[in-house]
């Protein structure tokens, strides 16, 4: 009996403890870790490593530690490592002052410089975080164009975040209309969390009844109300009370979400309590279509059949956003008087990677009044925030004549729509800020892009507004909204090339431009079989480097895969046969020697076209596979026949022969050219240092890229972010190219 009396004695003195140190709430602690990545020098976003964190509802404080320790110290300087945090997608930067195409719109994301000595680490606080993902990339400082051959001693520096939180579990709940009695202590605010309908046009949270049981602070509790989130971009309402009770409003709150409402209390040391209550209004719902599915499964079908030719394997989904009556199908029919708003139905169609389009069901023209908004949803799940959200609104004024003094606004918001779109209302909802954009008879057309959009609904509001009160005959007009979801930003223009990364299971998407390396002819000796493969080398160089072109000027004969191949294996096989031929060994050996070369050659082609192997035999090579040094040694053969000709039977006549002078040219050349090689190549000099390096049997040939570790100028979309990404040809993408003065470089 005693035992079982303290046992229940410890288990209330540790619940007491518990809601002693937690306030109001039980908290739990949940840690997560991202595998340690090499970092690279900042030339594009590839070179960003990119890691995704997913933080729970009523998470009360996240914690980051980021870790970047030293590979190695081999010509290491001291270099800066930074990092972005950005909450919904993926962050957009801008490192090398590119400049976005116009109508690109985007906001820097949260930034932290990390010195890096041999081993450092920082942290990031953050309390109350909105729940989602959250995207942490890291990078070196700018590429300064040194080319790092793969193989040799590199400095190299590894980023790996980890973090940290703790999450409520109990968190009461606000119903509608009903007051709470809560506490709030200075270090355990009280935390509630309410629920926002769909269609809610505004939102109230009052606080009355506050005492903190001292009859001095009975008249001024000093609570602090908060209500949403923090996404770094955005902070919560904050309404800071005094007296007994306060009370915070917020217009366009989010929809179809979980809000959370943070009491602090400010009294020193003392505990208030108060009462809270919340009330929502829903308004401008739209009409009800009830069950029946008949007329959308014909919209399907008549799309179905419009589009079968391009689009029969992709999948159609209609949003629950629908039409106030069932004579919406025109779209210049008038609205009823009681609507509030005029919901349109949204047909999406996934069309490839990262590739999406938002088409209204009842057909491309969509009805905007001056009376009502006309609301268009654009659900945006996380797969789709790799990419780029455009809109384009295009005013019709084919069957209407709009006044020269009005105007359609509109306003592109996540989370909620702006209900009441007027001359002098901001484009910005409770808690999150939109994008407006305006058409009228002057300027019927406009674009917005947005890289890299955050993961939730995206609501499209229109409304005609005029200046006068009245707007005429024209109080009815057409607009074209297209919004679609695209790799890149306006396709990367014409020179520029959309390429897809992966980051794990995330698929995202980036421009860049590819190095343009100058063709290469390898010298001929004159001997059928050294000819033979001097000519294969050539062909396949030639139309390799034809097939890896950026721009619009490109030619693949073949697989873009093979090209290559072809191209290394010829490489290194005409600098196997030169060197045979130069060693003058007789016939029977040779051509032996050249067979079992070629098959040793393509088996370590095969094995790994940049492995360190191929350093140490008679060819070395560039990440990129697009140089070879002519290594040549003193074969005995020849210094043999040198030292028989000269007639010198002595080390000194040897050493003084013309065996050795022909030995010292050939190794300066090499050793000036392997130092050129992997100590003076830049990105800027890499033409020049390619000229020099012309040889019998073998040349320096490459491109910038190689420092990357990337197939830069390839036929790929694609390169691998993170280890364990696989070749990104698997999955299905498209080829853009970008305009050189319309970078979009993304971080």
């Amino acid at each position: 009996m005693e035992m079982c009396f303290l046992r229940a004695l410890l288990f209330v003195a540790l619940s007491a403890w518990i809601l002693a140190d937690d306030g109001q709430v039980t908290f739990v602690s949940e840690l997560s870790s991202k595998p340690a990545q090499k970092l690279s020098k900042y030339g594009w976003y590839g070179n960003v490593r990119l890691q995704r964190f997913h933080i729970p509802e009523e998470t009360a404080i996240a914690r980051w530690l980021f870790s970047v320790t030293k590979g190695n110290n081999f010509n290491c300087g001291k270099h800066n490592v930074t990092i972005h945090i950005q909450y919904g997608a993926p962050p957009v930067i801008n490192p090398t002052g590119k400049v976005f195409p116009n109508a690109t719109l985007w906001s820097p994301p949260l930034s932290l410089i990390l010195p890096v000595t041999s081993q450092s680490s920082t942290t990031f606080n953050l309390s109350n975080p909105a729940p989602g993902d959250w995207f942490v990339g890291a990078h070196l400082p700018e590429h300064d164009g040194r080319i790092e051959q793969k193989g040799f001693p590199s400095c190299s520096y590894l980023f790996q975040p980890q973090l940290s939180i703790r999450r409520a579990v109990d968190t009461p709940i606000m119903q509608q209309g009903t007051f709470l009695q809560q506490t709030a202590a200075p270090d355990t605010p009280a935390r509630l969390k309410l629920y926002v309908p769909e269609f809610a046009s505004s939102l109230s949270v009052s606080v009355s009844d506050c005492s903190s049981g001292e009859a001095a602070d009975d008249g001024n509790c000093s609570l602090v109300l908060r209500l949403g989130s923090t996404s770094l971009q955005q902070r919560p309402v904050t309404v800071n009370c005094s007296g007994i009770g306060c009370s915070a409003t917020l217009s366009n709150p989010p929809w179809d979400t979980w809000l959370r409402v943070v009491v602090e209390s400010g009294l020193g040391n003392r505990t208030v309590t108060f009462s809270i209550v919340s009330n929502y209004t829903v308004g401008c719902k739209p009409k009800s279509v009830g069950l029946k599915v008949d007329d959308d499964i014909n919209k399907l079908r008549s799309k179905s059949n419009l589009t079968n030719s391009t689009s029969a394997d992709n999948d159609t989904v209609v949003t629950d956003a629908v039409a106030p009556s069932n004579d919406s199908a025109s779209p210049l029919t008038p609205l009823l008087a009681s609507a509030c708003v005029w919901s349109i139905p949204i047909l999406y169609e996934e069309l490839d990677v990262l590739s999406m389009r938002f088409t209204p069901a009842n057909g491309p023209n969509v009805s905007v009044t001056d009376t009502h908004p006309t609301l268009l949803t654009y659900p945006l799940h996380t797969q789709a925030t790799g990419g780029t959200l455009n809109l384009q609104l295009t005013l019709n004024t084919t069957n209407i004549t709009v006044a020269n003094s009005s105007s359609v606004v509109a306003c592109l918001s996540p989370w909620a729509p702006v209900l009441d779109l007027n001359h002098s209302q901001p484009c910005r909802t409770a808690l999150f800020g939109g994008y407006g954009v305006r058409v009228n008879v002057s300027d019927p057309k406009a674009v917005v892009r947005l890289p890299f959009p955050q993961s939730t609904t995206w609501y499209l509001t229109l409304q005609l507004t005029c200046n006068s009160s009245d707007c005429g005959n024209a109080s009815l007009v057409s607009v074209v909204p297209e919004v679609f979801i695209s790799a890149c930003v306006d396709d990367c223009g014409t020179y520029g090339e959309c390429r897809l990364l992966r980051s794990y299971s995330y698929l995202y998407a980036s421009s860049t431009w590819p190095s343009c390396p100058p063709p290469w002819w390898p010298s001929n000796r004159c001997f059928i079989t050294e000819a033979s493969v001097y000519l294969f080398t050539m062909f396949f160089s030639t139309f390799y480097h034809a097939c890896d072109q950026p721009g619009v000027a490109v030619m693949c004969i073949m697989d873009y895969d093979a090209l290559q191949y072809c191209d290394f294996l010829g490489s290194i096989c005409s600098i196997w046969v030169t060197i045979l031929c130069m060693a003058r060994i007789k016939d029977i050996f040779k051509y032996t020697l050249f067979m079992l070369g070629a098959l040793l050659i393509a088996m370590s082609m095969q094995l790994d076209r940049k492995g360190m192997w191929n350093m140490l035999g008679p060819p070395t090579k560039t990440e990129d596979d697009d140089k070879a040094v002519f290594l040549s040694c003193a074969k005995p053969s020849s210094l043999y026949r040198c030292t028989e000709g000269c007639g010198a039977d002595t080390v000194t006549h040897l050493l003084g022969g013309a065996g050795f002078l022909f030995l010292i040219p050939e190794q300066s050349c090499a050793l000036v050219g392997v130092c050129l090689y992997i100590f003076a190549e830049t990105e800027d000099n890499y033409y020049y240092t390619h000229s020099l390096w012309q040889h019998p049997g073998g040349q320096l040939r490459g491109v910038p890229a190689a420092a990357k570790g990337e197939k830069q100028g390839g036929r790929w979309a694609g390169t691998e972010a993170g280890p364990g990404a696989g070749d990104p040809r698997s999955v299905a993408t498209r080829y853009v190219r970008m305009n050189k003065d319309e970078l979009y470089t993304v971080t």
